[in-house]
């Protein structure tokens, strides 16, 4: 019994020792380890190891390069919110690093990801827009401007359809000016809007309502001249000899 007891003392000394002489986790380890999560594709493994080297303070670069690191895992991981805000902090703390440009683009796009229908809140969709006119002003050799300008048209598209959409409302509960404050803005403020015809027919139909014909008239003469083959030309003329 004794000699049972002298072996687990020993054991136990040895394993200590083995502990001790154990070198510590450096940074370096757990942003190696962070890079080897992410090839396998364990994101929410990745995104610990670099939290781990963010939170050592071993050194302003690597913490820059694990703050990039997280915000790239969350975009990976379809995780745009995080993304999003990962890639705002990244901006907002990195002031003179030069991955803020590609940082910008990929917040632009955590945003547009997350663009919902135009019958919904646009929130996602200012920002996505917000971001990419930064990207284009700031850093307009960061990526190439034919890939960029689709995407805020199509920002712009969404923005409009919005407006539409609500100014429609007011149509339909006879809020007729407030229906026109909202729609007469959508030709300046979205040109390439593509349903710029039936924004102009709403904006008839709602200064019919209120008896203004000059005002509806002189939208009607646009409405021909613009776009002189839509459709709703005719739906406008009958709205007019009523």
């Amino acid at each position: 019994m004794k000699h049972l007891i002298l072996c687990f003392i020993a054991g136990l000394l040895l394993t200590a020792c083995a502990a001790k002489d154990k070198p510590p986790k450096t940074a370096e380890f757990y942003f190696q380890q962070g890079e080897e999560y992410l090839e396998e594709g364990l994101y929410d493994n990745a995104i610990a190891s670099w939290e781990k080297v963010r939170e050592s303070y071993y050194s302003p670069e690597l913490t820059m390069l694990a703050e990039m690191k997280i915000a790239e895992t969350y975009y990976a991981a379809e995780r745009y919110p995080e993304a999003a805000s990962a890639y705002e902090d990244y901006i907002r703390q990195y002031p003179g690093d030069p991955r803020r440009a590609s940082a910008t683009y990929w917040l632009a796009m955590s945003y547009y990801h997350q663009i919902l229908d135009y019958d919904r809140d646009q929130t996602n969709t200012k920002n996505a827009l917000n971001a990419f006119n930064d990207l284009l002003r700031l850093y307009p050799d960061e990526k190439d401007e034919s890939e960029i300008r689709p995407l805020i048209q199509r920002c712009k598209n969404q923005l409009a359809a919005h407006e539409v959409y609500v100014g429609r409302f007011y149509l339909r509960t006879k809020h007729y000016q407030s229906a026109i404050n909202r729609l007469e803005e959508i030709p300046q403020q979205y040109p390439g809007y593509s349903h710029l015809d039936e924004v102009y027919f709403y904006l008839i139909s709602a200064h019919v309502k209120l008896e203004d014909h000059q005002k509806a008239q002189g939208l009607f003469q646009r409405l021909q001249s613009t776009f002189p083959n839509s459709p709703f030309i005719e739906k406008a003329e009958k709205k007019l000899r009523k």
